[in-house]
C-alpha cells in the first residue's frame, strides 16, 4: 500500500482541547488538538457509533457524548465502559501549518 495522506484542516482550525470532523469518501474521523500534540482516529465510538465529535476532550482522553465512555486519544484504547473497542487511530503530519492525515 502506498501512503495516502490527506489535507485535513489547518493547525489554527482546531482550538487546543477541542475536536474537527473530517470526511473522506464514506468515512468520517476526528482530529484533536490536545496538549501533547494533535492526534486522528475514527470518527465514531465503537460502543453505539455516535459521533466523538460532540464529545469532550479532557488532556488526552475523549469523553463520548451518548453514554460517556473514554478513550485514550493518541492509542484509541477504550478506557472505561461502555465501550470495550479501541478506536482505530491515524498518523498525521503537520506541513507548512496545515494537517495531513494517513489513511493507510
Amino acid at each position: 500500500m502506498t501512503d495516502q495522506w490527506l489535507d485535513a484542516c489547518g493547525i489554527d482550525d482546531i482550538d487546543e482541547d477541542d475536536i474537527l470532523r473530517f470526511d473522506h469518501e464514506d468515512n468520517t474521523f476526528c482530529i484533536y488538538h490536545t496538549s501533547n500534540g494533535y492526534f486522528a482516529t475514527d470518527g465514531y465510538c465503537t460502543h453505539a457509533e455516535e459521533h466523538l465529535e460532540y464529545g469532550i476532550v479532557e488532556g488526552t482522553v475523549i469523553e463520548c457524548p451518548l453514554h460517556q465512555g473514554k478513550f485514550d486519544i493518541p492509542t484509541g484504547k477504550a478506557l472505561s465502559g461502555p465501550v470495550c473497542i479501541d478506536l482505530k487511530t491515524y498518523a498525521l503530519k503537520i506541513e507548512n501549518n496545515r494537517i495531513y492525515i494517513n489513511l493507510d
